[in-house]
């Protein structure tokens, strides 16, 4: 019974196998062998992370069990209904009109039930040709509107009536200005001019002036320039334990150059050295650090001169080690042009894989150039009565070719001899130069190793 039950299986699984093979192979990408693709190793299966800050530069979190929270949206109702969507905004105000023309029609409708206008028609009416709800309903959104038809009016035979039309005029100014201003704040709401200037979908880490350094690009791509640009980071870490309490800490990156006037895409850069919280982290441990990478750039616009701010983040995996951005912008006659279409290009370069702290030892320990084994003349030390004797002619023809060619060279680096000797015609003149009374000296003599020299 076990054999026949694994045929009938296999009978059933037969039919659909050239199907499966044929999917397979669709799911199958060509590979080449200059591809380069990264590889990950993983120690087990590990839960999926959420960014802190979403790439477009909206926070993740959501609120839960705020205490009076209605309360809070209705206190600050303006603020509210700016940060709504818009579907939802038009249906408030849709409803707010809709629902203050049913309100005073029904006002109306009843003072006409009241006055006796739906039964006595020659009688002088409180509203001129209001004896329906519809009369009533119509009546009220002409008021509001101010279209006035003609047809229907009010008389001064009922002052409440004229009370209740004045009322309703005052509160129809009211939602006119509360709507404009509502849709004028959320049309120049920030997050809409925030959405023009934008950051790369990457960081890079590459040399620069022999330090390591962390840089990502930010740009404005409206043609309107931003004025006062400030530019900040930090290193954010989200710790989990095992009761469930999440701890998240900060940590400020220091920015060279954080000024900056948006006239054109800038990079930033923060230089890795002492106190950053990457000056200990080499490329393996960036492949396997947890944490986030939040950066904002704050401005003014020019345009409305508003404050604005964007934001963006960038996980470990999006930190590219030794890669380095290209370059935009090219000088014409006339102007300059900027290429956005290389705005999140990079280019490989050389960049050690340690950190910058092991970088640095390596680097003070490294040999200067300017420092070279050989001495120079005037700080070698005085020659020692051997090496005298070595250099002299008796011991010259004991030594090789290439140590007499070097003492050569050096005695004629020694500044040359001078000797006045005085010589009478009578005599000879004496043999030695260093005998003789140094009060008769008056001629001039020169080393052999001069006179043979030969240029």
């Amino acid at each position: 019974m076990y054999l026949l039950h694994w045929r009938i299986k296999l009978l059933n699984v037969l039919p659909c196998l050239p199907y499966r093979l044929y999917e397979m192979h669709k799911q199958l990408i060509p590979v080449r062998p200059t591809d380069n693709f990264p590889v990950k190793a993983h120690d087990g299966p590990q839960p999926k992370k959420y960014r802190y800050v979403r790439k477009e530069g909206s926070c993740n979190v959501v609120f839960r069990h705020v205490p009076e929270e209605w309360l809070l949206f209705v206190t600050d109702i303006f603020t509210t209904l700016v940060e709504i969507r818009w579907r939802v905004m038009f249906l408030i105000f849709a409803l707010s009109y809709i629902l203050s023309w049913l309100f005073f029609g029904i006002l109306y409708w009843v003072m006409a039930l009241a006055h006796g206008d739906t039964r006595n028609v020659t009688s002088e009416p409180c509203m001129y040709e209001v004896r329906s709800f519809t009369a009533a309903f119509l009546f009220s959104l002409e008021t509001q509107t101010t279209i006035g038809y003609g047809y229907r009016g009010m008389s001064e035979n009922c002052m409440i009536a004229i009370i209740i039309v004045t009322i309703q005029d005052v509160i129809s100014c009211f939602i006119d200005t509360f709507v404009i201003g509502i849709v004028v704040a959320k049309m120049a709401s920030a997050r809409k001019r925030a959405q023009t200037v934008g950051f790369s979908n990457c960081a890079v880490i590459n040399l620069r002036d022999s330090y390591l350094c962390l840089s990502w690009r930010v740009g404005d791509f409206r043609r309107h320039h931003l004025v006062e640009g400030t530019a900040r980071a930090q290193i954010v870490h989200s710790t989990v334990h095992a009761t469930g309490k999440m701890d998240v800490t900060y940590e400020d990156l220091v920015i060279q150059q954080r000024d900056v006037i948006l006239v054109t895409p800038t990079t930033v850069f923060h230089r890795i050295e002492t106190g950053s919280p990457l000056y200990n982290m080499s490329l393996v441990d960036l492949r396997k650090a947890d944490f986030e990478l939040v950066v904002s750039f704050t401005y003014t616009d020019d345009s409305s001169g508003m404050l604005h701010q964007s934001r963006t983040s960038y996980t470990p995996a999006e930190i590219l080690w030794g890669q380095l951005f290209q370059e935009m912008i090219r000088v014409s006659r006339r102007h300059y042009r900027v290429d956005y279409t290389l705005f999140n290009h990079t280019a490989k370069v050389l960049v050690p894989e340690v950190s910058a702290e092991e970088y640095e030892h390596k680097k003070q320990w490294r040999p200067s150039p300017r420092h070279t084994p050989r001495h120079s003349p005037r700080s070698s030390p005085r020659p020692s009565p051997r090496s005298s004797q070595r250099n002299s002619p008796t011991s010259s023809t004991r030594q090789s070719p290439k140590s007499q060619q070097r003492n050569h060279y050096e005695n004629l680096l020694k500044p040359p001899m001078v000797t006045v000797e005085l010589v009478n015609d009578s005599h000879k003149p004496p043999e030695s130069t260093s005998s003789g009374d140094p009060q008769h000296q008056d001629r001039l003599t020169l080393p052999n190793d001069l006179t043979n020299l030969v240029i």
